[in-house]
């Protein structure tokens, strides 16, 4: 009975879209944009439900898209985008259940909608065909370097509220009515803590891209060059963390709040920058860009224009792709 009940709602929930969890999420920043101008009894309740129901909706989707090609489920960039927003979306949860007088969506879900827009509106939504031990691979490294991803966001979410509540500390002001901050003790540990566990997963997914390159280039697969700028910028921002992490643990001054911060949302930055090459075409990986024909085996699926970066973008605006 509760095999039908599991297949009825599968069938029944085929036609969501990203825009039903995406309107959720919408209507949740919303209702955290209030807390700046009024208070209510029954906010937190419908805050959370909103979320809840975007969350839900969101789930459904990944599950009908891994559903879509169970040999190798959730392994495009557009799965990779719409992922980490599900698992950004679902931090941002807990920390308002349990901190309910603290507005974290006011800087987590507006990374939430971006995430989501740019996985719909501007990602690739094609899957590559790999074997089984790619796939294996491969696996672990979306999943890393989207905890990697998710920590950096929450270290920089961190950041920005320790930064605020420094300055108004600094300046002697009472705590506003509305919205409340974290104390400055536990946001300095929020942020060591998801800094500690970004450093982590972005060492697992480095090395796990490694290998799946390098298996993909003794089987005369698509790999992607060790020049690309993707690599080279994770590279550099795995550098930048560790080697902010280990000055501190040499150098005492460095490990001061307000810096740690602010090279926290630098890192941000950076990792904005490196999620704008990925979406713009400007990598191989994740198929940004068609590689030399003579590069390709025979199992190895095309890249097309239309359907990659911007040009997707520009097609629905009634441009004409080149080479379709």
């Amino acid at each position: 009975m509760s095999q039908n009940f599991l297949e009825q709602l599968f069938r029944s929930t085929r036609g969501i879209e990203v825009v039903c969890f995406a309107a959720s999420y919408a209507i949740a920043l919303a209702l955290e944009a209030t807390r700046l101008f009024f208070r209510s009894t029954v906010r937190k309740l419908v805050l959370i439900g909103w979320g809840l129901a975007g969350l839900a909706a969101h789930t459904l989707y990944l599950v009908h898209r891994a559903a879509e090609v169970p040999a190798s489920p959730l392994s495009t960039t557009k799965d990779w985008y719409l992922l980490t927003a599900w698992v950004l979306a679902g931090v941002y949860l807990y920390l308002t259940y349990y901190h309910p007088r603290t507005s974290f969506g006011l800087i987590l879900l507006p990374v939430v909608l971006i995430l989501v827009t740019a996985g719909a509106a501007f990602a690739d939504p094609l899957a590559y065909p790999r074997p089984a031990a790619s796939r294996v691979w491969g696996v672990l490294h979306s999943l890393s370097i989207v905890l990697a991803t998710v920590s950096m966001f929450i270290a920089f979410m961190a950041g920005v509220m320790y930064l605020l509540q420094s300055w108004r500390l600094k300046r002697k002001l009472p705590p506003p009515e509305m919205v409340r901050l974290p104390s400055l003790e536990w946001l300095r540990a929020a942020n060591s803590q998801a800094i500690t566990l970004a450093i982590l997963m972005l060492a697992v997914g480095i090395l796990s891209g490694m290998v799946l390159n390098l298996m993909n280039i003794r089987t005369h697969r698509q790999f992607v060059p060790w020049t690309d700028p993707l690599i080279v910028a994770t590279l550099c921002m795995f550098a930048w963390l560790a080697g902010t992490v280990g000055i501190g643990l040499i150098y005492r001054p460095a490990r001061e709040g307000r810096k740690v911060a602010l090279l926290t949302i630098l890192s941000a930055i950076f990792l904005a920058a490196a999620l704008i090459v990925l979406l713009s075409g400007g990598t191989q990986h994740g198929g940004g860009r068609n590689p030399p024909p003579s590069s390709l085996g025979p199992s190895v699926r095309p890249v097309i224009v239309g359907h990659t970066g911007f040009g997707r973008l520009w097609s629905v605006f009634g441009g004409k792709v080149p080479g379709t």
